[in-house]
């Protein structure tokens, strides 16, 4: 080959190579794009597991009326919204005198392991009440409130169960809680109404407290961290009380708003962004601070019970409707009644159905009101187990000679911040139909109790009045305990197994 020719060949094959290189520079740019694109789309294409994922509420704290509200009873996981209760808690405590705002809160491995945002403080190390109020309302730590939920409840399991019965207390029927933090859980579920009644309690109960929630700025050992509640500093009269983020859910915030005489609470879930949320917010309390109230006439927003056993003052309801609660059906006389929170496996094919008015009111909630009796019998407080399933006991009523012509009736205690309300049980109505459905077999009861609660809320209308148990079976040398609705017409349960397994809840259809 010539000299030429080679330098010929050279050249051809350098102008492909560089062919080659540009292709595939253009290629990989293409490729990034195409990554970032799709990064972007699963952000905003995905930002809530909720259809739809808005829900809000605007709430008069003086009068208590709601100004207000869109899908406000529709269940949503709280995020950092949690946070609320486990200061509610807290300051519960505080005010007892039972622990110091200098007290000091060790940090366990389990607490220091916590996913963030986060303090990040080491196992045995402490960190002084007040600072660990001031890191959860600003930084929103997650170990900073597993290390409160410890010190108050034992362990973060127990502590989560005090924060599910005090949210019975204050009337916050759909809301359950399964951790400290809000850290994603699928059986950690509440409503925009139910916020709006802790935003409120926190307010009434606690108002040498309550300020913290406008802390804008901590610095601790160092380091500052800002309050993520950025309306604190751009909106006038916002003085709390906390946001919270997760993917399930969107973006969420409760607001509290001062002006004048003038106070509302104002509560979004389910923004796309946080500056979606906070316009909204702004929106909302824009369009409604104006026209709220300046005088209070509402009662203050506390525990249902109170003192000794009597119940506390609440407004009077704005509109009843009946709503039927599924429940055992009655013992033997002879046999001793059954206690809240036995393990006993509940007969799917006897059940009663008791008809009790709610009482909707933008105090309390859905308030069970019972039909008039002539007393109440009162027994000690005992820890609430679920969220959402009655748990209840029948037993016979003493017999009486007065009137002969009137028979004692069986009575159903329900369950109210640990203390039962004897009411008078019409006869028992047979269940809709004969098919049951589990929803999950599990190593511990409260698991099992969890699971129902869980499945309750994602497939409500489909249950309808089915009835939600825990039975107790033998596997091997281990215990499991199976959770399952009974009652049920087969297309209904078909239903709702199609519903759960839509949101991941394992569900499977049996003939009782």
């Amino acid at each position: 080959m010539s000299r030429s020719a080679v330098q010929r060949a050279l050249r051809c094959g350098a102008l492909i190579m560089a062919g080659v290189v540009a292709a595939a520079a253009i290629s990989s740019d293409a490729d990034a794009r195409s990554r970032r694109h799709h990064r972007v789309h699963h952000r905003v294409s995905h930002h809530s597991s909720y259809d739809p994922a808005y829900a809000s509420i605007v709430v008069d704290v003086n009068s208590g009326d709601v100004m207000q509200e869109t899908n406000a009873d529709s269940p949503r996981h709280p995020a950092s919204l949690t946070k609320m209760m486990t200061l509610y808690l807290l300051f519960e405590r505080l005010e007892a005198g039972k622990i110091k705002l200098s007290s000091e809160l060790e940090v366990s491995e389990h607490a220091s392991e916590q996913a963030p945002s986060k303090l990040g403080l080491r196992p045995g190390q402490s960190i002084e009440v007040e600072d660990a109020i001031k890191a959860i309302v600003t930084k929103s730590a997650n170990d900073i409130a597993v290390v409160v939920a410890e010190a108050l409840g034992g362990s973060e399991r127990d502590f989560a169960r005090l924060m599910t019965a005090k949210a019975r207390e204050l009337g916050m029927m759909h809301t359950n809680y399964h951790n400290a933090s809000g850290l994603p859980d699928e059986a950690q579920i509440t409503t925009a109404r139910d916020q709006s009644i802790l935003a409120r309690a926190l307010q009434d109960r606690f108002p040498k407290y309550f300020h913290y929630f406008s802390t804008r700025n901590f610095v601790y050992r160092g380091k500052a961290m800002r309050n993520h509640n950025h309306l604190l500093d751009r909106v006038v009269g916002v003085d709390g009380i906390k946001t919270g983020y997760i993917r399930e859910s969107g973006f969420n915030i409760v607001t509290s708003v001062h002006r004048g005489n003038r106070r509302i609470v104002a509560v979004v879930f389910g923004g796309r962004t946080a500056g979606w949320r906070d316009a909204r917010v702004r929106s909302l309390i824009e369009g409604n601070i104006a026209e709220a109230s300046v005088k209070r006439t509402a009662p203050l927003v506390v525990e249902r019970w109170e003192g000794k056993g009597k119940l506390a003052a609440a407004p009077a309801p704005a509109a009843a409707a009946l709503v039927h609660i599924p429940v055992p059906a009655a013992a033997p006389p002879a046999a001793a009644p059954a206690q809240l929170g036995s393990t006993a496996p509940i007969k799917p094919h006897a059940v009663k159905t008791v008809t009790v008015m709610v009482a909707p009111n933008a105090n309390h909630g859905a308030m069970l009101t019972p039909p008039p009796v002539e007393s109440h019998t009162l027994a000690p407080p005992a820890a609430a187990k679920s969220a959402h399933i009655a748990t209840a006991s029948i037993k016979k009523a003493d017999p009486t000679p007065l009137p002969p012509a009137k028979p004692a009736l069986p009575t159903i205690e329900l369950a109210a911040a640990g203390k039962t309300v004897a009411i008078p049980v019409e006869p028992a109505a047979k269940p809709r139909g004969p098919y049951m459905i589990q929803v999950g077999a599990l190593d511990d009861e409260g698991d099992a109790k969890d699971r129902l609660a869980a499945a309750h809320n994602k497939a409500r209308h489909e249950l309808g009045e089915a009835v939600g148990f825990t039975e107790k079976v033998a596997k091997g040398d281990s215990t499991l305990y199976r959770a399952r609705f009974a009652g049920l017409a087969k297309t209904q349960a078909e239903a709702a197994c199609r519903h759960l397994k839509r949101s991941e809840i394992p569900c499977f259809l049996l003939k009782n």
